[in-house]
């Protein structure tokens, strides 16, 4: 099986590009996957592999501010990690997140995701670790606390060093779901 790999920012992609990537994670969410899902995706940096069936494998990456302990960290959160249907349990998914892991390594402080069910084994097999503490968000309103949030994310502490989990995560603000 041949299979091209891409890395670009959003600006770099080409409409087309973008229409296929939506297309699979429709597809790969089966309609679950929101214009807040997508928009949270954009932005930043997009791995695309393609497969002689066209786009199998798409994830990306943007920068979000996360506060852990007091310090506001430079966090590549990824996010829009699909695999087509066919192509699952072929690789593809650990290819997209390695490149996404090279990113988050290279320039970021940390970094983060909100995992599925599905998703949490890769990550976890891949050494993201479960975020153990308290997770909240700096809201309109202040910081509220996401308890639905807990036990879903995943941090790669990289540059940022090892997290106390005694300590709270705080994002940053977005529409759509928060994490």
């Amino acid at each position: 099986m041949v299979v091209r790999l891409r890395l670009a920012h959003t600006a770099d992609l080409e409409p087309a590009e973008l229409d296929a990537a939506r297309a699979l994670l429709d597809e790969a969410f089966d309609g679950g996957f929101s214009d807040d899902d997508w928009d949270h995706g954009l932005g930043g940096m997009h791995v695309l592999l393609r497969d002689r069936s066209g786009l199998a494998a798409h994830g990306s990456v943007v920068m979000r501010r996360l506060r852990h302990r007091g310090r506001w960290l430079r966090t590549g959160y990824v996010e829009a990690v699909a695999v087509r249907p066919d192509a699952r349990r072929t690789g593809m998914g650990g290819r997209v997140m390695a490149e996404l892991e090279r990113v988050i390594d290279r320039a970021y402080d940390l970094g983060a995701l909100s995992a599925t069910e599905e998703g949490a084994r890769l990550y976890a097999a891949r050494g993201w670790q479960q975020w153990g503490g308290q997770v909240h968000a700096l809201s309109p309103d202040g910081i509220v606390r996401l308890p639905e949030e807990e036990g879903g994310v995943y941090v790669r502490p990289a540059l940022a060093g090892p997290l106390d989990p005694a300590g709270e995560l705080v994002l940053d603000w977005r529409d759509g779901d928060i994490a």
